[in-house]
């Protein structure tokens, strides 16, 4: 099968398809821009879900980036209202997500539901918290490759890794290669 053909088929099974994005105020703006746009133009549906409401900002490394709207607080979902999460890294973004007691079982609930979880750069962090990654191969940014040994998890140096259900990749310049691999896992549905 071609690739014009498999990303037919793809999108044909992604259409429809609701996905959640996990991120609060200090995401890398890449990693939730271009996943998200690679998604709405397969045909899923993506829901910002965030701590608070009202808008939250991106960041480009270490610069300020744009302000994007929430769609649902973290206490207006619950996983049955999804197919699979989105969960993008930047620094701010993950840390104060794993110091929210809802946001980390939110995460938990995909995994262990085995619906389709995507975490780019720091935001397997989320998944350490939820305690979801021991026996996993993945990987992350590189600073977070001992946290994730350390929770149990094999890391591995690859622009993506997919590890029933669960894509996870470097950083932004893995993007096109995660999208791929986050629309093909979408395809498939549950683990």
């Amino acid at each position: 099968m071609d690739n014009q053909t498999l990303s037919k088929t793809t999108n044909e099974h992604v259409k429809g398809k609701k996905v959640a994005i996990l991120v609060t105020n200090g995401f890398e703006q890449s990693e939730f821009t271009e996943p998200r746009q690679a998604l709405e133009d397969a045909g899923a549906v993506t829901t910002v879900v965030s701590l608070n409401q009202g808008p939250i900002h991106g960041m480009h490394h270490h610069t300020l980036g744009d302000h994007f709207d929430v769609d649902k607080t973290i206490h207006q979902v619950k996983c049955d209202d999804f197919d699979a999460l989105l969960i993008p890294g930047g620094v701010a973004n993950p840390d104060a997500l794993r110091g929210n007691d809802d946001a980390v079982a939110f995460a938990r609930h995909f995994v262990e539901a085995g619906k389709p979880t995507f975490a780019i750069c720091h935001g397997p962090q989320v998944l350490i918290t939820a305690g979801v990654v021991q026996g996993r191969t993945m990987t992350s940014y590189k600073t977070v490759k001992i946290d994730l040994e350390n929770a149990g998890a094999h890391w591995v140096d690859k622009s993506v890794v997919v590890d029933e259900g669960l894509v996870t990749s470097r950083n932004p310049k893995d993007i096109p290669d995660f999208n791929a691999k986050m629309l093909e896992e979408l395809a498939e549905g549950r683990h």
